[in-house]
């Protein structure tokens, strides 16, 4: 369902380019003529904001890179040099900071808006399996750039994370070696971690390129989950979306200016201004919030190897996710079932990631294991089974019934059996 774009040049410079290059008509087809479908909410402007902000932060990121020092001697310092000597610099890396935080915001109400309409359903399952590997290296960045001021909270993440590679078996040990570069972490470590934070959001700007690739050649999913069947069903993609768009993206700038100019420290952590030392350990050693649910899944797990298990696991099910939902509808607006499982999910997830920030004791560790235990059956158990046990909703005869019957719409003869191509 890629678009097809109706530009045709009209200066001699266009001409000459459409014909060798045709970028301004590829562009056009994707980004201007491209048909959406009409229903889409603001649940949706979150792909914009996601690009907007990953294309603020690698600006930001370059910036601070010329003015850093990747040295264990010098790297605290040169961030404080950053913050009171460099123009604007304090501006730059706040709003490098706390953009890391929004971007992790924007991004979990993508994944769970996607969750909820069933974005990852046939046929939009490789558009959803980019996006997850886009989630697994931002979290891979984001880590090493947490390392990278070298306070307290920076090292001893470090150290507790890379240590947790040596429970692999057979080549545990030298991956954590490879990552320390040496045998604790140190200098080489720092030196690795700050040219892989460099080069990885270049990466992420490519994964995005081939995600917005998949769903463009398959079509947006929508809040009805009913593919588009006539042109009445969509609308160009500008001006219509382009200015929801661009309304989502300034009021959520307020929100990210506003952190990064009045509460700047808020989602960040006290002991990462002190300076890194390896002689004296934090009380209590977490990680930036957004790893905190995944924080509190590792330590729910008694044994060293099957807590790396199963973090990563908790991320690994999500590739796997479009055959394990067994449903062949695909919003949750059809399915009273699956509505009232995705809330007590997204509640389970709140509940882990405020558990990974408490201590690793009593109570706090009990309800961690229950809590992961929910969160696996929640795809591995629940989602299989209500396929075979809920009676959704009638869905739809088409996009433009479900606008104008207020989202519900009357199932037509067409559309009585689930659509789901």
């Amino acid at each position: 369902m890629a678009g097809h774009s109706n530009y045709v040049p009209q200066s001699a410079a266009a001409k000459w380019l459409e014909s060798r290059l045709p970028v301004i008509s590829l562009v056009r087809g994707s980004f201007v003529d491209f048909p959406t479908p009409k229903n889409l909410n603001y649940w949706w402007t979150f792909g914009g904001i996601l690009f907007f902000v990953l294309i603020a932060q690698i600006m930001t990121g370059i910036v601070l890179a010329m003015h850093y020092t990747p040295a264990t001697t010098m790297a605290f310092d040169s961030v404080e040099h950053i913050m009171r000597d460099v123009n604007f610099g304090w501006m730059l890396r706040y709003l490098h900071s706390n953009g890391a935080s929004m971007f992790f915001v924007a991004v979990y109400i993508h994944i769970f808006r996607g969750l909820y309409y069933g974005s990852y359903k046939a046929p939009r399952e490789i558009s959803w399996i980019l996006g997850v590997i886009i989630f697994l290296i931002m979290m891979g960045t984001a880590f090493m750039g947490y390392v990278l001021p070298w306070g307290q909270m920076s090292f001893w993440g470090a150290t507790v994370i890379t240590n947790l590679f040596s429970a692999i078996p057979l080549v545990g040990e030298e991956i954590r070696t490879w990552l320390w570069g040496g045998f604790a972490v140190d200098n080489p470590t720092l030196n690795r971690f700050f040219s892989l934070h460099y080069l990885l959001p270049f990466m992420i700007f490519g994964v995005v390129i081939l995600h917005v690739w998949a769903f463009h050649t398959t079509g947006n999913n929508n809040p009805s989950g009913v593919q588009p069947k006539t042109k009445q069903d969509t609308v160009p993609f500008h001006p219509y979306y382009t200015m929801k768009d661009l309304f989502a993206i300034i009021v959520f700038l307020i929100v990210l200016c506003w952190f990064a100019f009045y509460v700047p420290n808020y989602m960040g952590h006290p002991d990462n201004y002190i300076e890194a030392n390896p002689l004296v350990t934090p009380a209590h050693i977490v990680p930036e919030w957004y790893f905190l649910p995944f924080y509190a899944i590792l330590r729910a797990v008694p044994d060293k190897l099957g807590g790396v298990a199963a973090m990563f696991g908790a991320i690994a099910v999500l590739f796997v996710l479009p055959w394990l939902d067994t449903s062949k509808v695909r919003s949750g607006t059809y399915r009273p079932l699956f509505k009232q499982f995705f809330w007590i999910f997204a509640a389970n997830a709140v509940a882990l990631g405020y558990l990974g920030a408490m201590p690793a004791e009593g109570w706090y560790v009990i309800f961690s294991r229950i809590f992961t235990v929910y969160y696996f059956a929640h795809f591995l158990v629940i989602l299989p089974m209500l396929g075979f046990l809920e009676k959704p909703r009638p869905l739809p005869a088409s996009i433009t019934d479900a606008v104008l019957k207020g989202g519900s719409g009357k199932p037509a003869a067409a559309a009585s059996a689930p659509d789901t191509k």
